[in-house]
């Protein structure tokens, strides 16, 4: 028997009604407030990280995650009593990530800028960081002055394309199209440079320093000042976190006070002359009461 069009309505708007309550009731309810108490119940936390970002987190060989940040990280949880889930995301998405409760915290070489302090919470810093400019010698490029029309990169999201936009008079308006080219991800962007697609790349020291020492031959690169303002790393959660964010600053108190950072630091970067002011005070104090 065929349905008359009214019916056949009504039909459909019933489906459609089941299918939206359907759809909300299968949805991950996200919680509202500060979300400390579930982290805590389940007895983990996810950090969201750039799986591509030498030496702080990162794919090693084996198909591990390693990296200065991913050991900090799990020293940390020891202290707080839990569990460190690494999650790789796209990092031009890591805020989105974070606030759509995916991830519970930003955690791999992550520097604190006014910018993202609207939208994020962040740790005390843990390290402090420089912006330099990696160029091939074999580009003849040796200063800034030298990036006069030539070609640019920086990661998407970062605070190289940041300070980039910041400071136009630094670079931004010497070089080719007066913008950088933006990449995913550093490891085409080596590439792109080593081939002369672009003379120059902006990136984070600790990355830029430690990538080129490890390279097939390093003695084919070289690394110009920025001029861009020092930074610092910090660990970035939500703002309504509150409950989070005391845990683990006194977690990195205690991990700069029993030496665990300067270890690592020893262990990454061959010294501990990165570590952030705010905590290398209590490295200090922790050295002279031993």
């Amino acid at each position: 028997m065929k349905l008359s069009n009214k019916r056949r309505g009504m039909t459909l708007l019933v489906f459609a009604v089941f299918l939206i309550l359907l759809i909300s009731g299968c949805a991950r309810r996200i919680p509202a407030g500060d979300s400390t108490s579930q982290i805590e119940q389940r007895k983990t936390i996810v950090v969201g990280l750039d799986e591509t970002f030498v030496p702080m987190g990162f794919r090693a060989k084996n198909g591990q995650l390693s990296g200065f940040d991913i050991d900090l990280a799990k020293a940390v949880g020891k202290k707080i009593g839990l569990k460190m889930v690494f999650q790789p995301i796209d990092w031009d998405m890591k805020e989105t990530e974070l606030r759509n409760h995916t991830i519970d915290l930003i955690w791999n070489g992550y520097t604190e800028t006014a910018e993202r302090k609207q939208h994020v919470a962040f740790s005390l810093p843990y390290l402090t960081n420089q912006q330099i400019i990696a160029v091939t010698r074999a580009s003849g490029v040796r200063t800034i002055a030298d990036l006069k029309d030539k070609i640019i990169g920086a990661q998407t999201g970062s605070s190289a394309a940041q300070d980039i936009d910041r400071f136009p008079k630094l670079l931004k308006n010497r070089v080719k199209n007066h913008a950088p080219i933006l990449y995913d991800s550093y490891n085409d962007a080596f590439i792109d440079l080593g081939a002369n697609r672009i003379q120059g790349l902006v990136l984070d020291s600790v990355f830029g320093e430690y990538t080129i020492a490890h390279s097939a031959d390093p003695k084919a690169y070289a690394i110009i000042k920025s001029g861009f303002p020092s930074e610092e790393f910090a660990v970035g959660m939500r703002k309504s976190d509150n409950q989070l964010r005391t845990k683990i600053n006194r977690a990195l108190r205690a991990c700069a006070a029993d030496g665990t950072i300067t270890r690592l630091a020893k262990k990454w970067f061959g010294d501990a002359a990165v570590i952030a002011p705010t905590l290398e005070g209590l490295t200090t104090n922790s050295k002279s009461r031993q």
